[in-house]
């Protein structure tokens, strides 16, 4: 690929997109990016192009794809919220997959999750599976990567474990805390996007760090690392639901959904392959426990305002 070639990243602003379009700009090459977020700072002191999704207008979509050799999805939602649901995230993502094949996107580079399944029972396992489907169906070259949890600086999930730990008494583990994940650094996730942009084989690929913990083993770990003295208790699922749902009122953002906590307790976090990923889920909180979960990091706030 040449230096000149056009890489559109979806939410270069946000997290994964931000990581990916870092690694495109180290390599010299003309990136755009795709986002609801005109307002947001800009990470990138103008160096990307900034364009809105223009979901609801194909034709400006189309246009906003128009001479990119290599598109790369990030977009997808958390929860619902409002107007924001699963069903529109799969029909935005699909209206995203048809304007790269109208603009002549030769690469599409998009990232799913875990174990997905159209008949899953959970919405966003469920849909991230229809849109899987609709990129293999659509002709264009593609790599499909799966990651399972991820972590980094700008992380939501681990950090606030972390935010909780130093903040509360008490942590609940949702049941026994024996189900697993498998953490992947969100940088390793980003170089192999970037690495299967220049091939051009069809191909899914779970993300995934070398490492596995219970649930409760990595709460262990988070606590160790930030001198918590939080004492862990096991709480039925919903107890804990409620319980978050009352941190969330308190904090003025979703702490955690029934959705996901019932996806981490089956055990969808992890990847039945050889591990993909080589950082380790351990060194990397060691090296960053004093920032680790020092502030609280808002979805909404995010995300939503």
């Amino acid at each position: 690929m040449a230096n000149s070639d056009l890489h559109i990243v979806t939410g270069a602003f946000g997290y994964s997109g931000r990581y990916i379009a870092q690694r495109l700009l180290a390599q010299g090459r003309r990136v755009r990016t795709l986002t609801h977020h005109l307002d947001r700072p800009d990470p990138f002191d103008g160096r990307i192009e900034v364009v809105p999704y223009h979901f609801e207008r194909p034709d400006l979509l189309t246009d906003a794809l128009r001479g990119a050799a290599v598109l790369y999805n990030t977009y997808w939602i958390r929860f619902e919220r409002g107007d924001t649901t699963f069903a529109t995230a799969v029909a935005n993502t699909n209206a995203l997959v048809n304007a790269a094949r109208e603009a002549g996107v030769r690469r599409f580079i998009h990232i799913s999750i875990t174990n997905p399944s159209e008949h899953s029972p959970l919405p966003y396992f469920r849909g991230k599976a229809l849109v899987e489907r609709a990129l293999r169906e659509s002709g264009l070259s593609h790599a499909i990567l799966r990651p399972t949890v991820l972590f980094g600086k700008e992380d939501i999930l681990i950090n606030n474990i972390a935010w909780l730990l130093r903040h509360l008494p008490v942590f609940g583990i949702f049941g026994s805390g024996s189900y697993e994940l498998q953490p992947v650094f969100v940088g390793d996730l980003a170089d192999l996007a970037v690495t299967l942009a220049g091939d051009s084989t069809n191909v899914v690929l779970d993300a995934a760090g070398p490492e596995r913990y219970s649930f409760e083993q990595m709460v262990q770990l988070v606590r160790r690392t930030v001198g918590s003295r939080s004492r862990l208790v096991h709480v039925p699922p919903s107890l804990g639901l409620a319980f978050g749902a009352l941190v969330g009122r308190a904090i003025r953002d979703v702490l955690i959904t029934r959705d996901e906590i019932a996806g981490l307790m089956a055990g969808l976090l992890v990847s039945g392959q050889a591990p993909t990923c080589s950082t380790r889920f351990s060194d990397w909180v060691a090296q960053h426990a004093s920032e680790l979960g020092v502030r609280y990091t808002s979805e909404l706030r995010r995300h939503y305002q």
